[in-house]
């Protein structure tokens, strides 16, 4: 398919700037892809949609506050540095994106909040991006330790505001577990640990996979053509006790639902020949754009997402590109709130 299939127009008012109080309050569309049916309920009703044996499969990462701001060495300029993944944990060697990229070069140093934190520049990687070394003694704990007391929490620009305070909570899943993550797994912000105490009750089995989302899953892709489009890898594992849980369910013919699309990617990377899951652990830059054969779930939960988006086009392979379309400009009619602070579907 093309980008152009995937452009629709999102009013500004339709981006949730603020998530809800409660989690599990969003609204919930239910897509049927069987009839074409569509509801409209509470995201705590999801319960009413899933029993004994069903699956529920999340991603269990932790965002990190990536964004951080310092100033560079002699002049002092301010600059902003967004950390996007770990090279090299011993040396403390990060790719990054910096601006204004135009200032920082090859060489540079520099020096976040009072001096507790200085850095390197060491290579040029893109236009904006720049690979560097933070010249710190500590090992991982307490270089962590820095950054969650230096870095701020990396809410999406799009959402139209800065980052606040509440941003450190609400900016991250009940789910989240292990850290690596500079955005997080949008659909797993609805869930509660009642809500998830409920699905258990009724039988449901919640497994994880662990997938460090970069900024490449929130940005817009920009070639025509999709299977041009390069997405950037990330780490992620899929452990042998969720892959127990996935297989049990499918060989049992049950509910196998993605809570958001970095699951149903780790699954789809992790496929073995019999059509079943195998532990897997390494790097994936999967893109899922229609048409695709589905090999695992039959069910997905998934953010209402903005044009020419990454997610948005996994969510349309999975629920049919005509069907989610249609979805998509009747939760625009009936004000549905979109992005990450925003409302859910569920599509069965």
């Amino acid at each position: 398919m093309k980008l152009s299939a995937f452009v629709y127009d999102l009013p500004d008012d339709a981006i949730a700037k603020y998530p809800l109080d409660n989690r599990d309050d969003s609204r919930l569309m239910v897509v049927h892809r069987a009839t074409g049916k569509m509801e409209h309920r509470a995201f705590k009703d999801i319960l009413d949609y899933f029993g004994e044996g069903d699956v529920m499969v999340m991603n269990d990462t932790q965002v990190f506050p990536a964004r951080l701001y310092g100033n560079k060495e002699k002049t002092g300029a301010k600059i902003e540095v967004f950390l996007l993944r770990e090279l090299n944990s011993t040396a403390h060697l990060w790719d990054v994106l910096v601006d204004p990229a135009r200032k920082i070069r090859v060489g540079n140093k520099l020096y976040f909040g009072d001096g507790e934190l200085v850095a390197e520049v060491i290579d040029n990687t893109t236009s904006r991006g720049r690979t560097i070394r933070f010249l710190f003694d500590g090992d991982d704990e307490a270089f962590y330790k820095t950054i969650n007391t230096l870095g701020e929490t990396p809410v999406p620009r799009e959402i139209g505001r800065g980052t606040e305070d509440l941003d450190r909570e609400r900016y991250q899943t009940i789910f989240a577990k292990h850290v690596g993550a500079v955005a997080v797994p949008m659909a797993g912000m609805h869930f509660t640990p009642q809500l998830v105490k409920r699905l258990q009750l009724q039988g449901v089995n919640l497994g994880a996979i662990t997938l460090h989302l970069g900024l490449g899953s929130l940005r817009e892709v920009d070639v025509e053509d999709l299977t041009k489009h390069k997405t950037e890898s990330e780490s992620f594992e899929v452990p042998q006790a969720t892959t127990n849980l996935v297989n049990a369910a499918l060989d049992a013919k049950k509910k196998v639902c993605a809570i958001g699309v970095t699951p149903l990617r780790a699954l789809e990377t992790s496929v073995s020949a019999g059509g079943r899951v195998k532990p897997a652990k390494g790097w994936t830059d999967k893109f899922i754009f229609p048409p695709y054969e589905f090999k695992i779930c039959n069910a997905l939960i998934s953010n209402f997402h903005p044009p020419k988006s990454t997610l948005l086009m996994s969510a349309s392979a999975f629920g049919g590109y005509h069907l989610i379309r249609e979805a998509y400009e009747v939760a625009i009619k009936e004000n549905y709130r979109f992005h990450v602070y925003g409302d859910a579907m569920l599509i069965l």
